[in-house]
């Protein structure tokens, strides 16, 4: 029979090399399979980023930081704001028109201002949505301003915050070299996004049919000279973005990847 005691030494022994094994790592290929519900993720396909929500982050930053590299404040401060009022609308740069008539009537009022100077231009940060097919991008870009206004009542100088959102439709398309690159679609300012307040309280009551009447006609004109304005220089930015950055989006694009984030 065999010894009680040597039995005792050897299922010992085993239970020590057993835990020492267990401590050891496996090499590639030897390890045995997971249970399905274990199973580790396969890995992604290359056209598909680790992390999309960085890569939208990227693309945000790199297009904030090409408009105000590319000078958009010192265009939102340019602003010709009572040149256009003044001038009926005008045709500028084919900005305002079909305003004549609209404006024309309230030149009267309108002789009342000495100035508007625009002041405090500045860039908000940009939102991205992408398109239900994901195909394409929709950018928001949210702009705020001051204009200064002054009147010929003594006293009475405006300053009226303003605020607006232009959206910028970005596409992927492939050249007929094979190379995709972005594109802008559609490019103009969001329906009931341009707000308009006074900023020092009450008007005067003496000039508070102008500063109605001025209210309204730079919704009517605002908008669309802003536009004018900022649709290229962003049409601009996308020609000049990183290549690697334009490869990984217009690749996502153009294949229907979902990469931006919603929240």
């Amino acid at each position: 029979m065999f010894p009680v005691g040597g039995l005792l030494v050897f299922y010992g022994l085993l239970a020590q090399t057993t835990a020492q094994l267990a401590g050891l790592p496996v090499p590639l290929g030897q390890g045995l399979p997971l249970p399905l519900d274990q199973a580790l993720p396969l890995a992604l396909t290359p056209a598909q980023p680790s992390n999309p929500a960085h890569l939208a982050g990227s693309l945000t930053g790199a297009l904030s930081s090409g408009l105000l590299s590319g000078n958009l404040l010192g265009i939102l401060g340019d602003l010709p704001v009572l040149d256009i009022l003044n001038t009926g609308g005008g045709t500028s740069g084919g900005l305002i028109g079909g305003l004549l008539g609209k404006v024309t009537s309230a030149i009267p009022l309108l002789n009342n201002i000495i100035s508007i100077k625009v002041t405090n231009p500045q860039l908000l940060e940009l939102g991205l949505v992408q398109s239900p097919d994901g195909h394409r991008l929709y950018v928001t870009i949210p702009l705020g301003l001051i204009l200064k206004v002054n009147t010929l009542v003594v006293g009475s100088l405006l300053e009226l915050d303003v605020q607006l959102n232009i959206t910028a439709e970005v596409l992927a398309v492939r050249n007929n070299q094979g190379r995709i690159h972005l594109v802008l679609g559609d490019c103009t300012h969001s329906p009931g996004s341009l707000k308009i307040s006074l900023l020092n309280g009450v008007a005067p009551l003496p000039i508070q049919g102008l500063l109605d009447t001025l209210m309204d006609l730079l919704n009517k004109v605002l908008p669309e000279l802003v536009q004018g304005k900022v649709c290229p220089l962003i049409n601009e930015v996308l020609s000049h973005l990183d290549v690697t950055l334009v490869h990984d989006v217009a690749d996502l694009l153009i294949h229907g990847l979902t990469f931006v984030i919603k929240i």
